[in-house]
């Protein structure tokens, strides 16, 4: 199996967002990682969602 075709500076920042050593990553089967990707990607918007709930409501408790 071929390294991922993505660059160095990619490659360090999924690594650290996923917690994975590099080299796991580099070597990581393309479907895997995609599957990994889309967990982050949706935690992240969940984390979103929760920050802009919580501003709203303090926005509300304000007014």
């Amino acid at each position: 199996m071929k390294p991922l075709q993505i660059s160095p500076e990619t490659a360090v920042t999924l690594a650290k967002q996923l917690g994975v050593p590099l080299e796991h990553l580099m070597h990581m089967p393309q479907h895997i990682l995609l599957q990994k990707i889309a967990e982050l990607s949706k935690k992240q918007s969940q984390d979103t969602t929760d920050s802009s709930s919580a501003a709203e409501a303090l926005e509300k408790g304000e007014q």
